[in-house]
């Protein structure tokens, strides 16, 4: 299957990934990925349900340690999707690249900057706007230095638009983002309620003024950032998912902090882990939006991946999800299909990681109803009460697997050329 005009699967996309896995199989890096699994492993040391899930889990944060390291010099900038799923890129197997806690729904892109350049970031919005869209300017230690909506985005009649990125104040110029001394990347986001409908903007990145004073980084270069990438992933994913492992299982009370640890602007992020004693026990969460346009909970294992999100529910945004009555959401983390609709799947693993995360409010400012409350117990119990309208036959889980799966493919197949 191809598609017109895919904006995740573009030449310069396949032409990094193409490298990357050349660099990735090769001996440098593979001794480097060798001495990453020992001590990562080490310090861990997961149970039965974690072990099961680590080498592939592993080779994909390692291998998005190297897609995301290779595009890193900022006068030769490039638009690089990260956080990928596996895909086939002609005969080749192109690992995942997802890291990081990664959300199912965002289509994370990349484009390294200096403060002392002048770029141009071009693109095209799709005709169905997104619910979330941030152009995010970091420093090298992750925290926001530069952010630009696309609610406040500025378009032509077709949709397309320029954004322009220097160290000078925007002026009487629309659609423009300071940058400063410490001013290191772009983080992009676009967030697909919709996966069947939404799609991502276009986007392409020049930088301006004088040829480059150098050329491109040498493969030794781009060798020795890869390694570091490498063992910094592993490094802050432990860091990161310690933040919930040093908390009670299946209590939901740790707020990501996002001016200091990397976590994206806009969002309020509620992280805890989840411990299921057996398949008889349930874990139930009351969630109340607060008044946010978007939200998710996705299931992440301890190497800071997400598990099966295109044929199982790793992950449920709210139009993924049914509404109670009462217009708050009740999910049911559970081993076995519970029969109802928002069953959160973990992948048979009675362990993991739960982030959730809500975005999009009125005066960017959450109500103070927005919260989760969570509770351990068994099915039957659970089942007794759950109402009518939630329930769900394995007739409907069958049709709602097969709806998801096919509203994902997109993302995965390659562009017409």
């Amino acid at each position: 299957m191809t598609v017109q005009n895919n904006p995740i699967d573009t030449r310069q996309q396949r032409d990094h990934e193409r490298y990357a896995l050349q660099l990735y199989r090769g001996q440098q890096l593979q001794q480097v990925r060798s001495e990453v699994r020992e001590q990562w492993l080490a310090a861990v040391n997961p149970g039965a349900a974690m072990q099961s899930c680590f080498e592939a889990a592993f080779d994909e944060v390692m291998f998005g340690a190297v897609i995301w390291a290779l595009n890193q010099d900022p006068l030769y900038p490039k638009v690089i999707t990260i956080s990928r799923i596996p895909h086939r890129l002609g005969n080749l197997d192109i690992p995942g690249s997802r890291w990081g806690i990664d959300n199912p729904d965002s289509v994370y892109r990349v484009i390294p900057v200096s403060g002392d350049e002048r770029y141009l970031i071009s693109g095209k919005v799709a005709e169905q706007r997104l619910v979330e869209n941030y152009f995010t300017l970091w420093d090298p230690d992750m925290r926001t230095v530069g952010l630009l909506s696309g609610k406040d985005l500025v378009v032509d009649a077709d949709g397309s638009f320029t954004i322009s990125v220097d160290s000078e104040p925007a002026g009487d110029r629309v659609n423009h983002i300071q940058s400063c001394a410490t001013a290191k990347e772009f983080y992009i986001r676009d967030v697909l309620a919709d996966w069947s409908g939404d799609r991502v903007n276009e986007l392409s990145v020049k930088r301006l003024g004088e040829v480059p004073s150098r050329g491109p980084r040498l493969a030794e270069e781009d060798l020795a950032l890869a390694a570091e990438y490498m063992r910094k992933w592993a490094t802050n994913t432990v860091r990161w998912n310690n933040q919930a492992l040093d908390k009670p299982a299946n209590d939901f009370i740790f707020t990501i902090d996002r001016d200091t640890d990397g976590a994206l602007r806009n969002q309020i992020y509620i992280m805890g882990h989840f411990h299921l004693p057996d398949p008889g026990q349930v874990l139930v969460l009351d969630v109340n939006m607060g008044g946010a346009e978007y939200f998710i909970a996705p299931i992440t294992n301890y190497w800071g991946t997400t598990n099966n999100i295109v044929e199982r529910n790793g992950c449920l945004n709210m139009m993924q999800s049914r509404a109670n009555a009462d217009g708050t959401y009740t999910f049911v983390l559970s081993t076995v299909d519970p029969g109802v609709h928002n069953w959160l799947d973990p992948d048979d693993m009675d362990t993991g990681i739960l982030t959730l995360r809500w975005a999009e409010f009125e005066a960017d400012q959450a109500n103070d109803e927005l919260g989760v409350t969570s509770r351990l117990m068994p099915l039957d119990e659970f089942l007794a009460t759950a109402p009518a309208d939630q329930r769900v036959s394995p007739a409907q889980r069958l049709a709602l697997s097969q709806q998801r799966s096919d509203s994902y493919q997109w993302r995965l197949t390659e562009e017409k050329r």
